[in-house]
């Protein structure tokens, strides 16, 4: 599904037109992202949660060469599904 689908969905379910499911969309991407800058966690009851953590620095491998290269350390946006989304897709 991209995101012509979601909106598509969006709008079928929420029987809102398809410009206000992407407007309505657009704005839980940008608020969603602004949380995520910030550092604060968004938790959305029963899908899941958005949180950001620090990815500590490390020496990895280039697959091409075989020669260590180091990664440095980095904040990156990890997702922990909910109770309903795993309930329902196993």
């Amino acid at each position: 599904m991209n995101k012509a689908d979601l909106i598509d969905a969006i709008a079928v379910e929420s029987k809102l037109t398809k410009t206000d499911s992407k407007k309505a969309l657009d704005a839980y991407i940008k608020a969603t992202t602004a949380a995520l800058k910030t550092g604060s966690r968004v938790a959305l009851v029963g899908f899941g949660s958005f949180g950001v953590v620090k990815r500590n620095a490390r020496t990895g491998r280039n697959p091409q060469t075989g020669k260590p290269i180091n990664i440095k350390a980095k904040n990156v946006v990890k997702f922990k599904a909910g109770s309903d989304l795993l309930g329902g897709v196993q």
